[in-house]
């Protein structure tokens, strides 16, 4: 093919195409740079882009997991330190029966007792009544059991279970309206506050042990979030340390292509003088 024409510039042609390709290269590393990441879609390459998407899927999962036992585990720290007051309620008011039940006491004093007593009663009925986290009581009678999301395929449940902590309940056999006025009466209560205070302290155990188990799950569940993030940054994320040599290089080649390609423009403008006359 003849080079010297004034209908076909190959010189041209070929600067031109490479002048395109470095532009193309320089604009995916701007890319890359200004992401952080060296795949930013499927077109970059396909298999990875997929394994990310499923991990970031993964993750994004998590958060709803994370987040089911984030209130479960704050409704069941509410019925938790609602019961540890029921407990220490429970301990007074086994002082108080426990003093009224001396036979020699006399009548005033063991009055006195037994309005303690009532005080105390009552203000464990309001503590189980107001023991609600965004409308859940645990401790009530009827009291709502917890169940948490506990994987991200949504297969698999972590639960707390009610305990009925209220008064004339089978933990707690303190009647609502429990009070004494003889030594032997307070000798009854006695009884069954000691027996309430065994029952309550096992059902809070019981409890407790639920609620730390939705604590570990939780910690394992951000634990396995941050791995599949990290999953996610090691397939898809670029090195900016190289993107940076390879931007100043195809910043470099892009210069040398345009004076390239005006090189070979002028090529057809130097046939001309070969037509000028002497």
């Amino acid at each position: 093919m003849s080079m010297n024409s004034i209908n076909t510039n190959y010189g041209s042609f070929v600067a031109l195409q490479n002048l395109t390709e470095t532009t193309n290269l320089l604009r995916q590393t701007q890319d890359r740079i200004s992401t952080g990441r060296a795949i930013n879609s499927s077109r970059d390459n396909g298999a990875i882009w997929a394994m990310a998407q499923n991990l970031r899927a993964g993750s994004l999962s998590i958060n709803a997991v994370t987040g089911s036992l984030d209130r479960a585990q704050s409704a069941a720290d509410v019925a938790l330190n609602a019961g540890s007051a029921i407990s220490d309620l429970l301990a007074r008011m086994k002082e108080a029966a426990l003093a009224a039940s001396d036979t020699g006491l006399d009548t005033a004093s063991r009055s006195a007792l037994n309005d303690q007593f009532k005080a105390l009663r009552d203000t464990l009925k309001r503590t189980v009544d107001t023991a609600d986290y965004n409308g859940i009581n645990m401790i009530k009678a009827g009291g709502t059991s917890l169940s948490a999301l506990a994987t991200p395929a949504g297969t698999g449940y972590l639960t707390v279970a009610a305990q009925n902590l209220s008064l004339g309940s089978a933990n707690v056999t303190v009647s609502v309206g429990a009070s004494f006025t003889t030594a032997a009466e307070a000798n009854t209560y006695l009884s069954r506050v000691t027996t309430s205070i065994n029952s309550v302290n096992q059902r809070l155990g019981t409890m407790g042990a639920q609620s730390k188990a939705l604590e570990l799950h939780n910690g394992f569940m951000a634990k396995l979030k941050d791995r599949l993030d990290a999953g996610v940054s090691n397939l898809v994320d670029a090195n900016l340390g190289r993107e940076s040599a390879v931007l100043q290089s195809l910043q470099t080649r892009q210069q040398l292509g345009v004076q390239a390609a005006s090189i070979a423009n002028q090529s057809s403008a130097m046939l001309l003088g070969l037509f000028k006359g002497p």
